[in-house]
């Protein structure tokens, strides 16, 4: 690669995620998350490791954020442990959790390096998920209350901010084909964690604006390349694309929940539409419904902060969507419920370009 050829201002860096490299699983106050609780269930990981220990970064940041600056990075992109920061989920903050962060920070920018925090990669804390997780919508509440937190704590030296590392991952991966924890099999809970993942962003969205309004917000999207393998493959490949990147970039950018998310309503050989089907049309009636935005929920931080987002200028941008490292200005955004219009927009005959 020839790094004289790309723009002067990308910021290289490196990114990591909280349970792939931190360990100290049971230190410090921290709480059990679902990859604690998938890892250490037989069958679920290869021989099955787990991230009890993992790098030991925990322990060892120090020395790791002084590789970085031998590197000469400019950016660490790092996660928070969400179960660290409240072991249950939700309510009382570990001060000790917190702390550990604080002096990470310190010492980045110390070193010269960048501070970039993402707020939750994958490690939902357990007491949520026992208490039925992302499909339910008060996980995005929770989420709210954790991003002020978070935000109060280190926003005033953390200028870059990420909300959701790959939530298609999370929705899909983790409730529909259980390969990621916390290992459900349930397309129709993967639709509604795939919502209330949407919502939690627009929440996470607010409350950081009112602790750290300087702070650039951005989403991390894995984004799917979708293309017809014949020329009579046009509908297979719309409706992969809207499972695959509609369903969040809709609400986030439009916005418009796809039609195409949603299978064709089917009968029972008695004529009677079966159990499954019932409750994807109750899902999907709540969600078109409602819109992705902060502003669509009685939690507090929503109906403070959101009320406000509701006189936002069209032409102002709800935050920053990235692919991986590479970021983008977001859209236009809209706070109403997604029209009839809107939905048609996105779930029309062909791929919307790019």
């Amino acid at each position: 690669m020839n790094l004289d050829a790309m723009p002067a201002d990308i910021l290289w860096g490196v990114a990591t995620a909280a349970y792939q490299i931190e360990g100290a699983v049971d230190e410090d106050g921290r709480g059990s998350s679902i990859w604690d609780t998938f890892s250490h269930t037989a069958g679920r990981t290869r021989a099955g490791d787990n991230g009890d220990i993992a790098d030991d970064h925990y322990h060892r940041w120090q020395q790791d954020v002084g590789i970085m600056r031998e590197l000469g990075l400019g950016a660490y992109r790092f996660s928070i442990a969400w179960p660290r920061i409240q072991p249950s989920g939700s309510g009382r903050i570990e001060p000790r959790g917190v702390a550990f962060y604080d002096r990470l920070v310190d010492a980045l920018l110390t070193a010269g390096v960048a501070p970039v925090a993402t707020l939750y990669h994958w490690d939902l804390p357990q007491p949520l998920e026992d208490a039925g997780g992302w499909p339910v919508r008060d996980t995005a509440a929770r989420f709210a209350d954790y991003a002020d937190a978070v935000g109060t704590a280190l926003g005033d030296r953390v200028d870059t901010w990420i909300t959701l590392n790959e939530p298609w991952c999370s929705a899909f991966l983790g409730y529909a084909s259980g390969v990621h924890a916390p290992g459900r099999t349930s397309p129709s809970d993967a639709l509604a964690a795939a919502h209330h993942l949407n919502l939690a962003h627009g929440a996470a969205l607010a409350a950081l604006r009112s602790v750290a309004p300087q702070a650039r917000l951005s989403v991390a999207l894995n984004l799917h390349v979708v293309r017809p393998e014949g020329s009579g493959d046009d509908d297979a490949a719309r409706q992969v694309d809207a499972v695959g990147n509609r369903v969040f970039m809709g609400p986030m950018l439009g916005p418009a929940i796809p039609q195409t998310c949603w299978p064709t309503r089917r009968r029972s050989p008695t004529g009677h539409s079966s159990k499954m089907a019932t409750k994807q049309r109750s899902l999907r009636s709540s969600l078109a419904a409602s819109t992705c935005s902060a502003s669509t929920t009685t939690h507090p931080r929503w109906s403070g902060k959101g009320t406000a987002d509701r006189s936002r200028s069209a032409s102002e941008p709800m935050g920053t969507v990235s692919q991986k490292t590479r970021r983008s200005s977001a859209a236009p955004t809209s706070n109403s419920s997604p029209s009839p219009d809107h939905i048609r927009r996105w779930a029309g005959p062909s791929i919307p370009p790019g």
